[in-house]
């Protein structure tokens, strides 16, 4: 069936906006050993370069997915995209670390406002038997992002400096601003329904979270640990707050009532937080001990983003005729055998033999994200698109806090407070070697639950 002109439009937008926020993220990982330089950082504030941007998308993700389903998802799309553009320009100008920081948290939020929104907006258009394709193809914006980022990032941040990344991003912020403005439609906006929302719940999460992650970067202190606490004891007050709100903000029956739904999330939490940090690692793994050039390490590291940006369209539509969870199953399988591969890195390890896992790892992820992308879209209503697109980029963001979390906390109890560039090279292959191993242990849960969440009943929809 030929696409309308609207659907075409949506899918340009949607598919920008998408590789957009991924390639800022990575190209500004090949790019931390040259901030760490200009600002002279130590390894623990180095990652919030990172971590502030994916902390805030996490924050307000969930929210947003709501806020979507009762204000306007295009409006909201709209509203993110103008806030992303803004404070990329603010990270431009930074003239210190802190500044830079708060503008990336700021830059976080407006990629949450776009990144739930546009999913749902791609999801709500296109009809169920179509919805694998058309997810795949918006997945492969994403990876395309991520593989052209270390490229392009590697290139700009050695012959011009790391600001004019944030530039590029600003950029293509502008341009995604001026296609959403020319092509979403506006919708009612449901101001009676945006009322009735309980917001106390919501509270817990925003607070509890940051509280977990920062906790984890100043371990082993006893702040560290009283933060950790103390976050994980909001983020359960979170949830049984939202369990018996009358209209809550994030729908916990979408988990208790809907296996498909829960499980898929799950695995979708794990896989992020086991991959995520990989790109970190190897950025600086290749910079600092194999001693390439940004422009180089980001030659190596484009690899696994390649492999998932050919290969997510491809699996996505196959995951239209064929159980999703086959595919997922598989490629959480190869993922945990490529982190698993990861943790033997050594000094002398081969520049071939990291190529290669990364482009093993990315076919696994390709294999993976669509298919579970899709299942989680189509295992609920219509009317709840926003909070699933939301449920499903929260996971994705809380996994790359997870995954930073970890990382972060094995330089701070190792580093003792140095920064990557001091400390030796037997420190900061521990590092990388227990981050790995833990990362494939989760991995192995992860394809439990991949496995567990049974199969997709595509009769079970309505176009409602």
């Amino acid at each position: 069936m030929a696409w309308s002109k609207k659907q075409l439009s949506t899918l340009l937008v949607v598919v920008v906006t998408s590789f957009m926020g991924t390639f800022l993220v990575s190209s500004i990982n090949i790019s931390l050993p040259a901030i760490e330089k200009s600002f002279e950082l130590n390894a623990v504030a180095l990652s919030w370069v990172v971590t502030a941007f994916i902390l805030a998308s996490a924050m307000i993700l969930l929210p947003a997915g709501k806020w979507g389903d009762v204000s306007g998802n295009a409006r909201l799309f709209k509203i993110g995209l103008i806030i992303f553009t803004i404070a990329s320009v603010f990270c431009a100008v930074a003239p210190n670390a802190t500044w830079l920081i708060v503008a990336r948290f700021v830059q976080g939020i407006g990629s949450a406002f776009s990144n739930t929104t546009g999913q749902a907006i791609l999801v709500s258009i296109f009809p169920l038997k179509q919805r694998g394709q058309v997810i795949g193809f918006n997945v492969a914006s994403v990876y395309t992002g991520l593989a052209l980022g270390p490229l392009i990032g590697g290139f700009f941040t050695q012959h011009i400096g790391w600001p004019s990344i944030f530039w590029i991003a600003a950029l293509l912020g502008i341009l995604a601003t001026i296609i959403a403005f020319m092509f979403l439609e506006k919708e009612h906006l449901n101001k009676a329904g945006a009322k009735n929302i309980d917001y106390r719940g919501t509270v817990f999460y925003m607070i509890g979270l940051p509280a977990l992650v920062y906790g984890s970067s100043v371990i082993p202190s006893p702040t560290g640990w009283t933060l950790i606490v103390t976050g994980i004891l909001l983020l359960i007050i979170f949830w049984l707050s939202e369990s018996r709100a009358a209209n809550p903000m994030f729908d916990t029956k979408l988990f208790t009532h809907n296996r498909l739904f829960a499980f898929s999330n799950i695995a979708s939490l794990i896989n992020y937080t086991a991959t995520f940090a990989i790109v970190f690692f190897l950025s600086l793994y290749l910079q600092k001990i194999k001693g390439l050039a940004p422009q180089d390490a980001g030659m190596i590291i484009i690899a696994q983003p390649l492999m998932m940006a050919i290969f997510s369209p491809i699996v996505g539509k196959w995951s239209d005729k064929i159980q999703p969870r086959y595919f997922a199953t598989l490629g959480m399988t190869m993922c945990t055998m490529g982190l698993a591969a990861f943790a033997f890195l050594n000094e002398n390890t081969p520049l071939w033999l990291i190529f290669s896992i990364l482009v093993w790892v990315g076919l696994g992820f390709g294999l993976f994200s669509s298919p579970n992308t899709n299942t989680i879209m189509s295992s609920v209503g219509k009317t709840q698109y926003g909070q699933a697109s939301g449920t499903a980029a929260s996971m994705r963001m809380i996994g790359q806090i997870f995954s930073m979390s970890i990382a972060t906390l094995f330089f701070a109890i190792l580093f003792g407070g140095e920064a990557v560039s001091e400390v030796s090279v037997p420190t900061f292959l521990s590092a990388v070697r227990w981050g790995f191993t833990t990362f494939a242990f989760i991995g192995l849960v992860g394809i439990y639950f991949s496995t567990a969440r049974g199969d997709l009943n595509r009769g079970s929809e309505t176009e409602r």
